[in-house]
């Protein structure tokens, strides 16, 4: 009986046929338009919700491996869950990114002779946003080009009017909780952006400098006490000298006083349990107003704070006259000057400390004391710990609460306000008497505090911290502080992907901020991912020249634009010679391409547990390859079923041995890819589909299925069987793989799943396979791997032997169980033609056998008689030659490797390479003289 769909036809409009070789660059972009015109990323509206928000990248920022690295994780997450039938949300956004965005725009300013003064706030702001219009759009763009399923038509903006009414009503009601208040305490200063910045935005760096060693007179008495610093330009506001109370040195010392050279100002001599007695001279200088340590003891003791610094770090008029007005640094050598010309100083040492610089000017950062909007955290903190003690947060991988318990545990209050134009000012009035009032606008300030007209206010100049609005991210995306049906549906999330360097900056806050104004956990799940770095575990940076932009691996490179980021310093040499050597070998046009689809599929194969993840493009030339692998895959399939009886309706099938073994593996396959998702290993993910695709479907399957095919031996019922399997399982497969390769999927599939009998305009929303107990047989996989070992046993005797793969070959098996006789006898075609058999036969217990090459299949014995095979003689002839060409190299590289000068001076990876070399040539000669004492015993 035949099926009805027996000669499937694709329809008139749909191209059928396939290219000889993949390319990439003709298939992304265009299938990913179709997907975004036919709001296919769009929720369904149906089913459980599924969310992810997007860590908001910089409105300034281009495409990172990072962003490339993360973004890929949460695809995958999304499309599978998407075809699993969830109403998945992927919220998109940009962050208006403070400090980076006001520097941008400054810069341009600057080219052109102006600053942002000239133009005065409104217009300098307005400036901002033209530059945002024009330019902001551009990593959109590129994360489009990733094959990124967010909700374009939810594209939001940490700016916009919704996120920014947002911003407000949670400083508005975290005020009157009594969460947020003014106060003048120190903080780091950025002299050349003129803003506070927080601790997580200072990097702090050992350098070598110097300690200076200062002499304070006694004023009671004769003599002097001699203080260390590394700023002698801060004794300028020197307020105390501090000693241990327990230090028997100094303790006749205490409550005396000290002249403070070079200001005529006297200072008392306190006791503090901070002071270290060993550190040193024992004796600690005291400058309040600029130092956090001294700052805290200045509180203790209740000292006063003297500022000597203007904001761009210059000393102001709290100097003596002499000093006034200069630049801290050129103050410094003026002091140190002073005071040694008054025999004030000791002694000058080399000294290595840690130099804190801000992450965006990179100018050294000043501990200056101001005034300033702060946060209390520890009442935010305590909801915060306990959602994840309690379970309701989970880390993946767990270990990752420690590091968020630690912080929370220490954590101090947030400096939340920030000295720029450019962000959300804070929504707080003052009158002139020094009052605040807080609201959405003035007006509605007034309203709330019900003032007179007649009553002057002044907005607050300072903008909000950009991770307070990052905070509210996973729902002020959503439109609260309204109960949108959005809200309502997707909030809480379910998982944050995030790198673990952000896990204070962002991670904790946004668990603090849901939690106080929502009430419920922004998210149920924290997958926490490794940073990329290049192949010998350096970050990547363009200081480094080692930063490559995951575009230009998917497009390619131009050799120009490779010479020219190599010229500019934006490339290591090593780097661009690795790019040239792939261009040169896949590429003859001169452009290195890769493709979306093999980048994605090597973050996920890279995507451990590991903190760091070493990106190597020697892998990711072999993923191209893969895809490669998996389109030849696809027109064989194609070639053999197009036009064909494939039996849909699975009625008059008779499935092969392989039919059933490729089935049975795919549903491994398939549990495998669950697991591994719920498990958040994507690596797994993509070791089980590679190993599925690479080595059981297409090594094996496809050419198990070849004499079925094509040997003229099988029934038009074993036929329809094989080709049935070989578009079902291929099918299934793209559907499997497609959240990982979402565009070479799509483009097969659109051929092979209407051959399959499957309905629907894309592969996106068909369903994601699931496991089928049915199909799974072990008695199936045991009896093949038993086909195959014997192939690969036959197939290893000629490549040792050095025999032809096409040459046929007599068999003996001896000592063969029962078993093995029957999987012979139902497998013998398969065998014979796989395998190139001449003859065979059965050797009885008292049968001798000629010399013969061996190979064990469990007890079974496999012998290949020599005689008329080859020729013992020449054959070892060719082995001694290969071993002395191989023992010369081998000795070659071992003195290479055991010469100084070439360890010492060559490259790292270069000399690793030699090592790796040397690895290769030993195996190789082991190799060849087992060999060669194989064929002696014959």
């Amino acid at each position: 009986m035949t099926s009805t769909h027996t000669n499937y036809k694709p329809s008139n409009n749909t191209e059928t046929t396939m290219e000889k070789t993949y390319n990439p660059q003709a298939i992304e972009q265009q299938w990913y338009q179709t997907w975004e015109e036919k709001k296919y990323f769009s929720p369904s509206g149906e089913g459980s919700h599924y969310c992810i928000m997007i860590p908001p990248p910089n409105v300034t920022g281009s495409l990172h491996m990072g962003h490339g690295f993360g973004s890929t994780l949460m695809d995958i997450l999304i499309r599978y869950h998407r075809m699993q039938g969830y109403n998945t949300l992927w919220q998109p956004g940009t962050d208006h990114a403070g400090i980076a965005t006001q520097m941008v725009v400054e810069r341009q300013l600057l080219a052109k002779g102006q600053s942002r003064h000239d133009l005065g706030r409104e217009s300098f702001v307005e400036k901002i946003w033209e530059w945002k219009e024009e330019s902001g759009g551009n990593i959109t763009r590129q994360f489009r080009r990733l094959g990124s399923s967010m909700d374009w038509e939810r594209e939001r903006f940490t700016m916009d009017e919704g996120l920014s009414h947002s911003v407000r009503e949670a400083f508005i009601r975290l005020y009157e909780d009594g969460l947020i208040y003014r106060g003048k305490r120190l903080v780091n200063w950025d002299p050349k952006l003129h803003t506070a910045i927080s601790d997580l935005e200072v990097i702090s760096t050992e350098e070598e400098g110097k300690m200076w060693h200062i002499r304070y007179p006694l004023v009671e008495g004769n003599g002097h006490i001699t203080v260390a610093t590394t700023r002698p330009e801060t004794l300028l506001g020197d307020v105390a000298i501090a000693v241990n109370p327990e230090d028997e040195r100094f303790l006749h010392l205490i409550g005396k006083h000290v002249e403070l050279p070079l200001t005529g100002r006297t200072i008392p001599i306190i006791a503090d349990d901070y002071v270290d007695k060993e550190f040193g001279s024992g004796c600690v200088k005291i400058t309040p107003a600029h130092d956090f340590n001294d700052y805290a003891i200045g509180q203790r003791h209740q000292l006063e704070q003297i500022n000597i610094l203007t904001p761009d770090a210059h000393l102001n008029e709290n100097t003596p006259a002499a000093y006034r007005g200069m630049e801290r640094f050129a103050a410094r050598e003026k002091i140190v000057q002073d005071l040694e010309g008054l025999g004030l100083l000791d002694k000058i040492e080399k000294h290595m400390l840690k130099i804190p610089r801000g992450d965006r000017s990179g100018v050294i950062i000043e501990p200056y004391l101001t005034e300033q909007w702060y946060m209390k955290m520890k009442p935010l903190a305590e909801p915060a710990l306990r959602a994840v003690e309690l379970g309701e947060i989970k880390f993946i991988p767990e270990n990752w609460d420690k590091t968020y318990f630690q912080w929370l545990n220490n954590i101090e209050d947030w400096c939340i306000s920030r000295q720029l134009w450019w962000g959300h000012r804070i929504p707080a009035w003052h009158d002139k008497d020094g009052n605040l009032y807080v609201g959405h606008n003035e007006a509605d300030a007034r309203l709330r505090y019900k003032l007179q007209p007649t009553v002057e206010l002044r907005q607050d100049d300072d903008v909000l911290d950009t991770w307070f609005s990052s905070g509210l991210w996973p729902f002020s995306t959503l439109g609260w502080p309204e109960e949108t049906p959005e809200l309502k549906t997707f909030y809480p999330t379910n998982v944050l992907v995030t790198g673990f360097d952000i896990i204070f900056f962002w991670v904790a806050r946004m668990i603090m901020m849901g939690l106080k104004l929502t009430g419920k956990v922004p998210f149920k799940e924290v997958y926490i991912h490794g940073l990329i770095r290049d192949a010998e575990g350096h970050k990547m940076s363009k200081t480094k020249g080692n930063v490559l932009d995951p575009l230009d691996l998917i497009d390619g490179i131009s050799l120009e634009d490779l010479t020219k980021k190599r010229t500019y310093g934006l490339m290591q040499p090593a780097m661009a010679q690795k790019i040239e050597k792939a261009t040169a070998k896949q590429f003859p046009e001169g452009i290195a391409a890769y493709g979306t689809d093999a980048l994605r599929f090597m973050f996920c194969s890279l995507a451990t547990y590991g903190r760091e993840i070493r990106f190597d493009l020697n892998r990711l030339e072999g993923y191209r390859h893969f895809c490669n692998k998996l389109w030849n895959a696809a027109r064989y399939v194609m070639m053999n079923t197009e036009g064909q009886d494939i039996g849909l309706e699975n009625k008059d099938l008779v499935l092969s041995l392989p039919d059933k073994w490729i089935l049975s593996r795919l549903q491994t396959t398939i549990q495998a890819a669950h697991d591994a998702l719920a498990n958040y290993r994507f690596d797994l993910l993509a070791q089980a589909i590679y190993e599925f695709t690479w080595n059981e479907f297409c090594d094996w399957y496809l050419e198990l299925s070849k004499p079925i095919l094509t040997g003229g031996q099988s029934s038009p019922e074993a036929l329809r069987g094989t080709r049935h399997t070989l578009i079902a399982v291929l099918e299934s497969l793209l559907r499997l793989m497609h959240p990982v390769m979402p565009f070479v999927t799509e483009e097969i599939w659109q051929r092979i799943g209407p051959m399959a009998g499957k309905s629907g305009e894309t592969i996106m929303l068909q369903p994601y396979p699931k496991f089928n107990s049915a199909l799974k047989n072990v008695e199936v996989d045991a009896e093949l791997e038993w086909v195959k070992s014997i192939i690969v046993a036959v197939r290893t005797i000629r490549s040792e032997m050095n025999i032809s793969p096409g040459k046929p070959l007599p068999i003996l098996f001896n000592k063969g169980t029962a078993l093995d006789k029957t999987r012979y006898e139902n497998n013998q075609h398969l065998i014979i033609t796989l395998a190139k058999f001449e003859s065979v036969k059965w050797l009885a217990p008292c049968d001798e056998h000629p010399e013969s090459a061996t190979a064990l299949v469990g007890d079974l014995e496999i012998l290949i008689p020599m005689a008329g095979v080859i020729d013992k003689k020449e054959e070892s002839a060719r082995l001694n030659r290969e071993i002395v060409k191989l023992t010369k190299e081998t000795e070659r590289a071992e003195s290479k490797l055991h010469n100084p000068s070439f360890v010492d001076k060559a490259p790292a990876d270069v000399v690793e390479k030699e090592r790796e070399k040397l690895g290769e040539l030993k195996a190789a000669l082991d190799k060849m003289q087992k060999q060669l004492v194989k064929i002696s015993s014959l």
